[in-house]
């Protein structure tokens, strides 16, 4: 029988404190409208705990928020395979949707599921639109994704072909989320956000436990991860101190966080030494998926990067498109926003260990032109 620890009950906010029962269809919080994080513990376990459970990321119960799902695809236990010497990659774009988001939308939506809303609104560039799609069509609920126009048309139609509605936005991804912001203010209305919803990153942490797994109970001296809203860079965070915490793990990875070029706030602000980060221009870039000109976590990102040991890096159209076409010829066929950390670990590798995830199909998109 698994030892559980009581289920999170209220959300609080990490910048004024203010708390609200996570029963409730409050997206963000009431006094500064940022987002929330979750009052919670995850009680871990150790690696003889786990022989005989659930083939999916449900096989850290202990770890989650949530405990006996119903909405579930078997996400997770995705294969790691090595890339180069010192260097392996996590194929997260081997998921139900094809892409890592399904880690965090498996839990958010399981979420939803609970408090019964009349609808879910989403927004997204594509992969978490598409997760959100699918876990709703299995919960059974209504759900709509706001999406910037552009969006990779394989993206819109898996979208429609689970039964949601795109709703196609004027403008970029901000455009798309202020609109999805909008509709969410409505009254019964979940708001499924990748990046307000602490209950997202609780599911993206199991990236890392698997890692954890995989290797035998360790970890690597590097996670390199793609950052624009920064959900699995923060899921990653959050693993790593909850292994630290129970004593399962004895030191932390450095956490290289890779941006475009054309967008990069973020490591725009960490080469400044800034605690928080500046909106920037949008700006097209074959790294649509991490093309976010103001992450709401932004002071949440740069901490972990900084308290890891960590650094940014960025990439360029040009080499995201050689990185593209580099994995295929090793058998990967991933989108270019997939391919932002091969690109930058071909430009300069980082010492020791090294894990990187390979997020979304190259189905979802086709080669870069």
């Amino acid at each position: 029988m698994l030892s559980r620890m009581p289920e999170a009950t209220s959300y609080v906010c990490p910048v004024c404190e203010a708390r609200s029962s996570t029963s409730s269809l409050t997206w963000c919080c009431p006094r500064c409208r940022g987002p929330w994080d979750l009052d919670f513990t995850a009680a871990p376990t150790a690696l003889d705990t786990l022989a005989g459970r659930v083939d999916s990321l449900w096989r850290y119960a202990e770890a989650l928020p949530l405990s006996q799902p119903r909405v579930s695809l078997g996400e997770g236990r995705t294969p790691l395979v090595r890339l180069a010497d010192g260097v392996s990659a996590k194929l997260d774009y081997l998921m139900p949707t094809l892409s890592f988001k399904d880690r965090g939308a498996a839990v958010l939506v399981e979420l939803a599921r609970r408090l019964g809303p009349e609808r879910v609104v989403a927004d997204s560039s594509g992969n978490a639109g598409t997760a959100f799609a699918a876990y709703c069509a299995r919960a059974g609920l209504p759900c709509a994704v706001y999406v910037p126009e552009g969006t990779a048309p394989k993206k819109l139609e898996q979208i429609r072909a689970y039964g949601a509605r795109p709703e196609v936005v004027p403008g970029g991804r901000e455009a798309a989320a202020r609109a999805a912001r909008s509709a969410a203010d409505e009254p019964g209305v979940f708001y499924a956000s990748h990046v307000f919803n602490p209950y997202f990153l609780h599911g993206t942490k199991t990236y890392v436990y698997e890692l954890w797994e995989d290797l035998g109970g360790r970890l690597p001296d590097t996670l390199v991860l793609p950052v624009g809203n920064g959900t699995l860079l923060l899921g990653a965070a959050l693993a790593v101190a909850e292994l630290r915490a129970a004593g399962l793990v004895e030191r932390r990875p450095a956490l290289v966080a890779v941006q475009a070029e054309p967008v990069a706030p973020l490591a725009r602000a960490f080469a400044a030494g800034a605690a928080d980060a500046e909106p920037v221009p949008a700006a097209p870039t074959l790294a649509e998926g991490i093309a976010i000109p103001a992450p709401p976590r932004a002071r949440q990102i740069l901490r972990a990067v900084r308290e890891s040991g960590g650094a940014f890096r960025t990439v360029t159209d040009a080499r995201l498109r050689a990185a593209q076409r580099d994995l295929a010829r090793r058998g990967l066929f991933v989108e270019p926003t997939a391919a932002a950390c091969w690109a930058a670990v071909t430009a300069s590798p980082p010492p020791g260990e090294t894990v990187l995830p390979l997020c979304g199909a190259g189905a979802k998109t086709g080669l870069a032109p």
